[in-house]
């Protein structure tokens, strides 16, 4: 892997300056539209900055020993956040680790702990979890989380409501396949079956290279801005309940998370994320895959849910994802949202949630009958 990233690095230093940017009018577009937001060193300055992520306790956390035969043991946290029947696994993306779950942690787990089980992890490769240096896979990556199912007792048939966005999605395809009975609801947000070239190739080739090539802090924020949220959510008022008081703007709360992950010692590595990039970049359904998928967890108990403006997964994704399913007239729900990025959680919370408490209310009906 190493060997790896240091070819990618030389080609990336190599070809940069002859390949064209052919992205890079939206780069500039949405950095012109959102106006002036803070530097990170003026986020870090912000009083707000040291309570970006909420002191949330957990009724029960841990790190477990897992994958033994499967490249291990190696050891992956999670926490549970309240005490009801309806449970809801939540698996987040590439690069991402559990704390950027806070707001549905928040109100489900906590603000609505009687009624829902909120369990949160960190995939292996980043935040409190180990970074083993191997090849890792979706698939692989599901079956670290039958072991931490089966750890915490959500063993259950129809019990457990899979919420996975970005990589996590292409997690819970795999989930799905690997425990069906268990799965009452199956998420999917901002995600894809497989990953299509929807850039010119050699536009592909520089982002892919970007991905490993190291940028200063304003730099690396002001791109993920870009790929991941609307300008429109990004200018405005800090809408995210605040200890002190609010940052100027959404884009300046969402920098400052991003920041503590990325600065906070051994949170965010350069290996962690490249192993995940190769499982992102290589999952693979096929539609024969994702039609059994539908068959096995049934077509009604299955949400696909994606932003027309995603830039980091673009919405033909979605639209690929629910045909092979077999599409809204065979019972597929198909949430699409004009102008959202790729956040779903983020840009449109009270929603998001509203739409994820309807699936697990409407599924669970499912269940008794």
């Amino acid at each position: 892997m190493e060997a790896i990233r240091g070819h990618l690095n030389k080609l990336s230093a190599q070809l940069s300056p002859y390949l064209p940017d052919l992205n890079q009018e939206h780069h500039r577009r949405i950095n012109e539209e959102i106006g002036k937001q803070l530097t990170a060193e003026e986020v870090q300055a912000h009083p707000e900055y040291p309570h970006v992520n909420w002191d949330l306790k957990p009724d029960k956390k841990d790190r477990i020993d897992i994958a033994v035969g499967r490249g291990g043991p190696f050891r992956i946290s999670y926490e549970i956040h309240g005490h009801g029947p309806r449970k809801i696994l939540f698996i987040m993306g590439l690069g991402g680790y559990m704390k950027t779950w806070q707001r549905q942690t928040k109100d489900f787990g906590h603000t609505q702990a009687d009624k829902y089980s909120v369990l949160i992890f960190d995939n292996r490769g980043i935040g409190d979890s180990d970074k083993p240096l191997l090849r890792y896979t979706t698939s692989e990556m599901a079956a670290d989380v039958v072991e931490l199912l089966h750890r915490v007792g959500w063993t259950e048939g129809r019990s457990v409501h899979v919420v996975g966005i970005s990589m996590g999605g292409m997690i819970a395809q795999e989930l799905a396949l690997q425990i069906p009975s268990r799965i009452c609801s199956l998420n999917l947000i901002s995600t894809a079956p497989r990953i299509v070239r929807t850039l010119p190739y050699l536009e592909n080739i520089r982002n892919r290279i970007n991905l490993m090539w190291p940028k200063a802090l304003d730099a690396q924020i002001s791109k993920v801005k870009a790929d991941c949220y609307s300008a429109e959510w990004l200018k405005k008022p800090d809408e995210t309940e605040s200890v002190v008081r609010p940052f100027p703007t959404n884009g300046d709360r969402f920098a400052a998370g991003e920041l503590t992950k990325r600065l906070s010692p051994g949170v965010f590595q350069p290996k962690g994320f490249l192993c995940q990039l190769y499982a992102a970049g290589f999952h693979h359904k096929s539609d024969a895959q994702l039609s059994h998928l539908a068959d096995v967890i049934g077509r009604e108990r299955i949400l696909v849910l994606h932003g027309t403006g995603d830039h980091m997964i673009d919405f033909v994704h979605a639209e690929m994802l629910v045909a092979g399913l077999g599409g809204e007239g065979r019972g597929v729900v198909f949430s699409r949202h004009e102008g959202m990025g790729h956040v779903a959680p983020f840009e449109i919370r009270k929603e998001f949630n509203e739409i994820v408490a309807n699936r697990v209310e409407v599924t669970e009906g499912m269940r008794e009958k």
